[in-house]
């Protein structure tokens, strides 16, 4: 018996595992793509969504938050601030930034109008109807 693998055994666990893999891979990536559509809510995509996705990328809100887990930690997950709280907090939230409570991080004031407030909530709804498998894992996000 010897001692290690020879380079013909090796070689052949190298390409056998990245054939593996590969398949492992490909069936991955159809799954996903077979299951996408039917956690979409595409069809709910209105103008006002559109808007409110465009005020969220203007203003950088990313740049805080997380949304449906993808940004930055800096600020409360917003993927079901809509659920949570709902469009009137939302709204009153937003328009009384900055709070100027001592030790908190505060959030800037955007100074957007009614209709853009609208916009930005109704996008807000929108995300929260996105099915996540139960993402965040928790009800405060």
């Amino acid at each position: 018996m010897s001692r290690g693998f020879t380079a013909q055994a090796a070689r052949n666990i190298f390409y056998g595992g990245t054939v593996f893999f590969s398949l492992l891979f490909a069936v991955i990536v159809f799954d996903t793509e077979q299951r996408t559509p039917q956690r979409s809510n595409a069809s709910e995509l209105t103008p006002a969504v559109v808007r409110g996705k465009h005020i969220w990328e203007t203003r950088n809100c990313i740049g805080c938050h997380t949304l449906l887990g993808e940004g930055a930690y800096f600020a409360p997950e917003l993927g079901n601030v809509y659920t949570r709280r709902g469009p009137d907090f939302i709204k009153a939230w937003m328009k009384s930034q900055p709070t100027g409570a001592p030790g908190r991080r505060q959030m800037p004031n955007f100074h957007l109008n009614d209709q853009q407030l609208d916009d930005l909530t109704e996008f807000l709804k929108w995300t929260s109807k996105i099915n996540t498998e139960n993402w965040p894992p928790n009800v405060e996000g």
